[in-house]
């Protein structure tokens, strides 16, 4: 048996992109990368998960919130780092949504805006997938505020997702959404990994050093929350449990014969209505054919990035937060816990105040200037009114504008 952490230490041993310190298809082995994905997850070394499927680690969000509320969050919050990194790669939350009525709120709100877009006519692209093969809502998460904020608020409320989303990025992380509906007969994805460095050619890929290659992880995290039940022959998403190590991975995915392994090997996991999975974006990775009957397979898929990265869709967060402010404010007045309420807060507005314009948006008080989230928290906190709250929010983007250089 090999553990999660030999494995690590026998990917570290390989070279580092030779004398140019870029990797290259050349770098490619899959005797290597059979080896590295042949790692087993040991149950022991996670104490906090309820059980291991497929090598793939899934948790109770009820014990996990438990636990959280009687010993804080900085060990399961390390157990999470440990098993995106050293671990598989890929962990499962089951009940991450007790209430699913909240996700079926959501889900009606998707379906609304899917009509509307398919009345609308245009483009029906997608990344990994024929154009139209799916129904995709791009930047649901704005969409969604705008359509529904008082779901958006109960929604992006959750626990979990702030958990899991705090644990890999830490604090004023960005979230960003995209809905994937695969109807009965929906083909599969072709295996792959995710932002950054998984959206460029290899032509581009093999141009950045093998440092960037370890670094594009650690910018985001992706997700997936169920929005329906799925079963295997739903074509739940398709994960390599430790492939997310291999270091010339954003050039293998490519490849033939990784996909072929890829194939081979893969795991599925049926998950339920409610239930979350979170998986570093290096793991290799694509969703299953649906080869059920009925089953309509609808993720609410997680995009969430570090403070310091790019995400991938342009979201207006002034827009969404003038959208969710009265929703905050309804929520706040019935008793919503405070920390539900930050988490929604963090799911709608800017967490980090740069890049701004330093000439009018000064750090008076401290080394940054208010970030957005700070104008919704004060505001919620102080009892300010909507209108008061929508001028406060045009001042800041209005701070951040450049003027013409006299």
């Amino acid at each position: 048996m090999t553990s999660p952490a030999s494995a690590h230490q026998a990917q570290d041993t390989r070279p580092a992109g030779g004398l140019t310190g870029r990797l290259t298809e050349a770098d490619c082995r899959l005797e290597d990368f059979a080896t590295l994905v042949a790692s087993t997850t040991d149950a022991a070394a996670y104490p906090h998960a309820d059980r291991v499927v497929e090598d793939v680690l899934v948790y109770d969000a009820k014990t996990l919130r438990d636990t959280v509320a009687a010993e804080g969050a900085d060990g399961v919050s390390a157990e999470l780092v440990r098993a995106l990194t050293d671990g598989p790669g890929v962990v499962v939350f089951e009940n991450a949504y007790t209430d699913t009525a909240v996700v079926d709120r959501v889900t009606a709100a998707f379906d609304g805006i899917i009509a509307d877009e398919r009345a609308a006519g245009g483009p029906a692209g997608d990344h990994f997938a024929a154009p139209g093969a799916n129904d995709r809502v791009w930047n649901a998460l704005e969409k969604l505020a705008v359509r529904d904020p008082e779901a958006f608020v109960d929604y992006y409320g959750n626990d979990i997702l702030a958990l899991v989303s705090t644990a890999w990025l830490g604090p004023a992380y960005q979230v960003t959404s995209q809905v994937n509906v695969v109807r009965p007969g929906g083909k599969r994805q072709d295996p792959h990994r995710d932002y950054h460095l998984g959206f460029l050619s290899n032509e581009v890929v093999e141009q950045y050093p093998t440092h960037v290659h370890l670094l594009s992880p650690v910018l985001t995290l992706q997700g997936a929350v169920a929005h329906s039940d799925m079963p295997v022959e739903s074509g739940p998403t398709m994960y390599l449990p430790y492939s997310h190590q291999y270091a010339p991975g954003y050039l293998a995915w490519r490849l033939p014969e990784f996909r072929d392994f890829f194939l081979d090997h893969f795991v599925q996991l049926p998950l339920r209505k409610g239930d979350a999975a979170f998986f570093n974006p290096a793991l290799f990775h694509g969703a299953g054919t649906n080869r059920s009957a009925e089953v309509q397979r609808c993720a609410n898929l997680l995009q969430v990035s570090s403070a310091f990265g790019r995400a991938m869709e342009h979201v207006d967060r002034g827009k969404v937060s003038k959208a969710v402010y009265p929703a905050l404010v309804s929520a706040r007045d019935r008793g919503a816990d405070a920390a539900a309420l930050a988490n929604a807060v963090a799911a709608a507005a800017d967490g980090y105040p740069f890049p701004t314009n330093l000439d009018r948006d000064q750090p008076i008080d401290g080394l940054t200037p208010l970030a957005q989230t700070d104008i919704l928290l004060e505001a919620l906190a102080e009892g300010r009114d909507p209108a008061t709250v929508e001028a406060e929010l045009d001042a800041y983007a209005g701070r951040r504008d450049n003027e013409e250089i006299r």
